[in-house]
């Protein structure tokens, strides 16, 4: 049985309606929601809930197709019982009691040998049936004894006549004994005797809503990435037994619907009269929503008949009204099933049908293609143009569909020299749209078959492909083959500064700069001219966002702000179907931004570049700037809204299968978990992406190693943690990372050896911060300063002073977390120094920062610091008060298992959480334990015990 999920508020009125069942008294209960809503689910947990508080638990279902055979529902969940007791149960009724109860369970048959004979003297005036309800609710009330009854019936709309007229005398005339009835069932389809039962039992509805988005990825589960499972959530409408369908179809061929969906859907379309059913499937072959009149052309059934199968398909709840007289499929799913549930000549004939009457009434291209490309013959030129028309109209807000037309248009094409600069124009938009839709290895064949078929002198056209082409390969990680492509094209050109050659120059410098080659990437951009009039819209921008981060690795820290102050304008005043063109580009001045420590420029324009990817659909690049953006999070200090980011971006990275995508999310995440204090979390994923870089020698290789030393540091791996540092900065001789890392490394490595009382290693690591800072970059002064203040820590007032200078310069230039840090320092010297009471206060004040930035470690820390102080403080406040340190029963439970030393994983299987789940949980249990480790868990809830 799988987990169940959410369902919170159900289970509870579950508990009621038992425990009053259990005390005494007649409960109804009637469970209601639309098909797949989990009704069968919740049953199953109300079946085992009676189970364990000892009722007699017999649970049956109709069926569809056994709406003919009187009490189908009853004797499905009674009879089994009656095969092993039903011999002690006749020993209670009388005669004619027996035979009517005969004819009804096949178990008790045989035990009545004349039950089957016909009575001449029966009563036909439907007394006969009032007697037979009446020796059911006896036997209800023998089945009770002694211990209870739980009487649960599941798929109750399909109940037949006599079932449902039972239950209705039941819930009139109660049993006596301690009973609960239960039933399941759609109201769409219900009988109007069955709707009535809640009402004239007094008893209790429950409506099954939808999942909410949270419920639904944990069903999902964490192997489904949280942005696809945001679109399968939104495609589902929170149904689970959709939710899960689509999620497998993701796994499946084409579109086609999951054998155990289609099985469940064919049965409720089967039982569709002839017309009706052929009315469904012109429904779905018109649209998602369509106008009546559209399904009569599908069709070829006059207006009247589509309304009236229109009206009946509404009844059985297959359809439902949407705005402005249309009309929409219960679900896609349901769509999707009864399309498939028509024969494929017939569907091809009607998609012509629609597509012949759409262009007479001069509908949108957009319209037209969907039915054109599934009619269309070969060659066939209206088809050809109608499908172009479309994947241009869509180009910019939909590239994976204007891929999808356009090569629907070029299998038309026949392939003739008079079609050949059509065809050529066509494949360039082809791979355009590929690429940025994520279909990163087509728009490279696509973008190489390109340059097979282009002629030599072409060089505008040439470039365009070989540009696109060689991205593709820089996201396929294939670097060597995008450079040899490049300069293949530029050595065919015969002016270097034409300006066909300026985008294959811009990929070029964005490759020096992934090869950590800034002087290659310089002298590139020096031969560039920053516009000219022969240029693209756009390109202009583009060029410019590639300027500031060659000038700022170089340190030339005027001439990367004055580029950057450049760049910005130009970007302000670009329309976004522009910049779409170059997000490449514009990612780089985004990234540059965030080192020279301008964090709101910064997350400005990560913001409106992410924006524009997600419109346009790059997901190559979507991913690279929500690892940016988290980075420029974290040193805002915004912890909770940078994993939040950088989730996506290691969900998105790990779609496009891209390994130098998934290192650059995967190293933000590691810095982002290691700051919020989940230091596990933090180690997997930098060894995952040290091991996904596979010692590339680029720069994401060794920000990768960088990353993975902090966390281990972080994790209290103090030599591991220091060995890798070092190493990442190439032993600081040739540093590979940029000048922000590598003074927060020197940073960091003087805390490091402070901690250790190696007061001589920590000089020498805030000297070289001092050698690393640029005098034209003061928002890094602070960092410098704070170096200096750890080497110090023998001679406390000159660390405070240095701490709080630091403080200062911190706080002013936007580092939330690194302010707090420089405040806990100053405290702890400040306390050493006989100052207790500005110690006090600029511990207060870090523990303030420390919660507001959400660093649970750090927080921690600087509690211990004040209580040592001699403050009295105690963990942040809690709503749940019934269980230690204010976790919730939840937590509390998830806490027991770890100080068992399981694994989230582990705990999720006994629970029935998914892992993620379980991770949320542990995160709440370090904050309100102020802790930032398992281990620390165990010690807490020990020293409490």
């Amino acid at each position: 049985m799988n987990p169940l999920v959410g369902r919170e508020e159900v289970l509870r009125s579950f508990d009621r309606v038992v425990a009053a069942a259990c005390a005494g008294e007649f409960q109804f209960l009637a469970v209601v929601g639309e098909p797949g809503i989990g009704k069968t689910r919740l049953l199953a947990e109300l079946v085992r809930r009676t189970g364990q508080r000892g009722l007699t638990t017999l649970n049956g279902r109709a069926a569809e197709l056994e709406q003919i055979m009187p009490f189908s529902a009853l004797v499905d969940a009674v009879d089994d019982h009656l095969e092993a007791h039903g011999a002690e149960v006749l020993e209670r009724f009388g005669g004619a009691q027996r035979r009517r109860l005969a004819t009804i369970f096949p178990a008790l048959a045989a035990a009545v040998p004349d039950a089957g004979d016909p009575d001449e003297h029966a009563d036909r005036t439907g007394i006969d049936r009032l007697r037979s309800y009446r020796a059911l609710r006896q036997l209800v009330d023998e089945l009770a004894a002694p211990n209870g009854l739980a009487l649960i019936l599941d798929d109750v709309h399909w109940a037949d006549p006599s079932s449902a007229e039972f239950l209705d005398h039941l819930v009139r005339h109660p049993p006596r004994g301690r009973v609960l009835v239960a039933v399941a069932y759609r109201p769409m389809q219900a009988p109007h005797r069955v709707l009535g039962l809640v009402g004239a039992a007094g008893g209790r509805q429950v409506t099954v809503d939808p999942l909410t988005p949270e419920e639904g990825a944990e069903l999902l589960g964490p192997e489904v990435a949280r942005a696809r499972g945001r679109a399968l959530y939104e495609a589902s409408g929170g149904n689970p037994f959709y939710l899960e369908a689509l999620a497998r179809m993701n796994r499946l061929a084409g579109t086609e619907l999951p054998a155990s969906v289609r099985a469940v859907l064919r049965v409720e379309l089967g039982d569709l009269p002839p017309g009706s059913l052929r009315l469904a499937q012109a429904a779905a072959v018109a649209g998602d929503e369509f106008d009546p009149a559209l399904v009569a052309v599908a069709a070829e059934v006059p207006e009247t008949a589509t309304l009236n199968a229109l009206d009946d398909l509404v009844a059985r709840d297959i359809l439902r009204p949407a705005s402005s007289g249309r009309f929409r499929f219960r679900h896609p799913l349901v769509r999707q099933a009864a399309y498939e549930y028509a024969e494929a000549g017939w569907r091809v004939g009607a998609h012509a049908r629609l597509a012949d009457h759409l262009a007479k009434v001069g509908a949108p291209a957009t319209v037209q293609a969907h039915h054109v490309e599934r009619s269309c013959s070969f060659a066939d030129r209206r088809a050809i143009s109608t499908l172009v028309t479309a994947a241009k109209t869509v180009a910019t807000r939909a590239p994976e569909t204007c891929a999808h037309w356009l090569r629907k248009a070029l299998e038309l094409m026949p392939d003739e020299p008079e079609t050949l600069d059509e065809r050529l124009t066509l494949l360039m938009d082809l791979s355009r749209s590929q690429g940025v839709s994520g279909q990163l290895a087509e728009s490279r064949n696509t973008a190489r078959e390109l340059l097979r078929l282009l002629p030599a002198g072409q060089y505008a056209r040439r470039a365009r492909a070989a540009r696109i082409c060689a991205l593709m390969e820089r996201q396929l990680d294939r670097p060597h083959e995008a450079r040899a492509l490049l300069l293949d094209e530029l050595n065919r050109m015969p002016s270097p500064r034409a300006a066909a050659a300026i985008p294959l120059r811009m990929r070029l410098v964005a490759e020096s700069l992934m090869r950590v080659d800034y002087r290659a990437a310089q002298a590139v951009l020096d031969l560039m001219p920053d516009s000219d009039d022969g240029w693209e819209p756009g390109l202009e921008t583009a060029v410019a966002a590639l300027r500031p981060m060659p000038a700022y690795a170089g340190g030339r820290m005027a001439d990367a702000q004055r580029t950057a102050d450049a760049a910005e304008r130009l970007v302000d005043a670009t329309p976004d179907d522009h910049l779409a063109e170059w997000l490449d580009a514009v990612a780089w001045l985004c990234w540059a931004e965030t080192c020279l420590g301008r964090y709101s420029a910064a997350l400005r324009y990560f913001e409106r570049a992410i924006a524009v990817a997600r419109t346009t659909g790059q997901a190559y690049v979507l991913t690279n700037l929500l690892a940016g953006k988290a980075r420029t999070l974290v040193a805002l200090g915004r912890l909770p809204q940078a994993l939040e980011t950088v989730e996506e971006s290691v969900d998105c990275a790990r779609l496009l299968n891209s390994a130098q995508q998934l290192v650059f999310a995967l190293t933000q995440l590691c810095l982002t978990q290691a700051w919020t204090g989940d230091h596990e979390a933090a180690l997997r994923a930098g060894q995952e992406a040290v091991r996904a870089a596979a010692g590339s020698q680029e720069v994401w290789d060794h920000m990768a190693r960088n990353a993975h030393g902090v966390a281990m540091v972080a994790a209290g791996q103090l030599d591991d943690g220091i060995r890798v540092l070092v190493d990442s900065c190439a032993s600081f001789d040739d540093p590979r990372v940029d000048r922000a890392t590598l003074l927060a490394t020197c940073e960091l490595l003087a805390q490091v050896e402070a901690g250790r009382g190696r007061q001589v290693e920590a000089a020498r690591w805030a000297a070289l911060a001092a050698e690393v800072e640029s005098p034209k970059l003061p928002v890094f002064a602070g960092l410098v300063d704070l170096a200096r203040a750890h080497a110090l820590a023998e001679d406390p007032v000159a660390a405070a002073a240095l701490a709080e200078r630091a403080a200062e310069n911190l706080l002013a230039g936007q580092r939330g977390v690194d302010h707090g840090r420089a405040l806990l320092v100053a405290g702890i010297a400040n306390g050493a120094a006989g100052r207790a009471a500005t110690a006090r206060e600029q511990l207060q004040q870090a523990t303030e920062q420390f919660r507001d930035c959400g660093a649970r470690t750090l927080e921690a820390q600087t509690l211990q610091e004040r209580r040592r102080l001699g403050d009295r403080v105690s963990t942040p406040p809690s709503a749940d008060r019934d269980t230690p340190f204010g976790l919730s029963p939840r937590e509390l439970e998830v806490a027991t298992l770890v100080v068992q030393g399981l694994s989230n994983r582990t705990i999720a299987g006994q629970l029935f959480l998914s892992v993620r789940t379980v991770e949320t949980h542990l995160s709440r249990v370090f904050t309100k334990l102020g802790v930032g480790s398992r281990a620390a868990v165990a010690a807490k809830l020990a020293g409490r015990a």
